[in-house]
């Protein structure tokens, strides 16, 4: 995980940190290292822990899809219109100066890197213009990695941190080279495991993609699985329930994964 301006080396030293807190696995560093996404990575960092002043922190992570098949679906609006909704709605909590949010495309495109909420940048017809393929499974990695390393420069601060992540997608893997579903299944694994983290996925409808077992195989629970149709009503729902979910995930005392209940609790 190495690039020519040192950056690789600082965000391997977050994973090996981690590993050696027992938060991430040795399979799953195993898993970062080989996918050299050290630049990637750092281009989601976004502020820096001094400049964050909240005693503790929830970070709010959102990768909609920017394939062609979101255009010709007449679905681009609609993922403007959620993906801002949601950043609304955390920016207008109580909790909104504890939460940092980062968007990150499918393709890699950084629309922000973690900033507080109040500060993301919107979705708009000039940011956004969804024709290109679906890596999956690359960025999943690359944007999860992103989620494991922020958590932990808080974490090495002492600052406790929470994690809600929002993949959103309207076809199955297409065009990753590095990554496979099982490199995407560890890492959510470990952020399970250690009960701070939500990893969230959202598959709209295209009539033939088996949306929950490609997500089953990415070690996403069902509870945290939408499947809308290609359908104005029920892909505005699927955005509310998440961003009720990320609402519930963003008060401390409700965050546990039990209390949070999922999309269907």
């Amino acid at each position: 995980m190495t690039n020519g301006n040192g950056k690789g080396h600082e965000i391997r030293r977050l994973f090996e940190a981690a590993e050696e807190e027992g938060s991430l696995s040795p399979e799953a560093l195993a898993a970062l290292a080989a996918l050299d996404i050290g630049a990637q990575i750092q281009a989601g960092l976004g502020v820096g822990v001094d400049d964050v002043q909240a005693s503790e922190v929830v970070l709010v992570t959102i990768m909609p899809d920017d394939s062609g098949s979101i255009r010709f679906s007449g679905n681009a609006d609609l993922l403007r219109e959620g993906h801002n909704t949601v950043v609304e709605a955390l920016a207008s909590s109580k909790q909104k100066d504890s939460i940092l949010a980062h968007t990150r495309y499918l393709n890699g495109f950084v629309l922000y890197p973690y900033r507080p909420v109040a500060l993301a940048e919107r979705m708009t017809v000039k940011n956004y213009d969804p024709t290109l393929g679906t890596p999956l499974y690359d960025q999943t990695v690359v944007l999860l990695g992103t989620v494991i390393a922020k958590t932990q420069e808080f974490a090495q601060s002492g600052v406790p941190v929470r994690s809600v992540t929002l993949i959103l997608t309207d076809g199955a893997d297409q065009g990753s080279c590095k990554a496979k579903a099982s490199d995407v299944r560890v890492l959510v694994r470990d952020m399970l495991a250690s009960e701070q983290h939500i990893v969230a996925a959202m598959g709209i409808d295209d009539g033939h993609t088996p949306f929950r077992d490609v997500f089953r195989a990415m070690g996403i629970e069902d509870r945290w699985i939408l499947t809308p149709r290609s359908d104005v009503g029920e892909i505005r729902r699927a955005f509310r329930m998440f961003s009720q979910s990320a609402m519930r995930a963003s008060q401390h005392a409700g965050f546990s994964r039990a209390a949070a209940g999922g999309f269907l609790g």
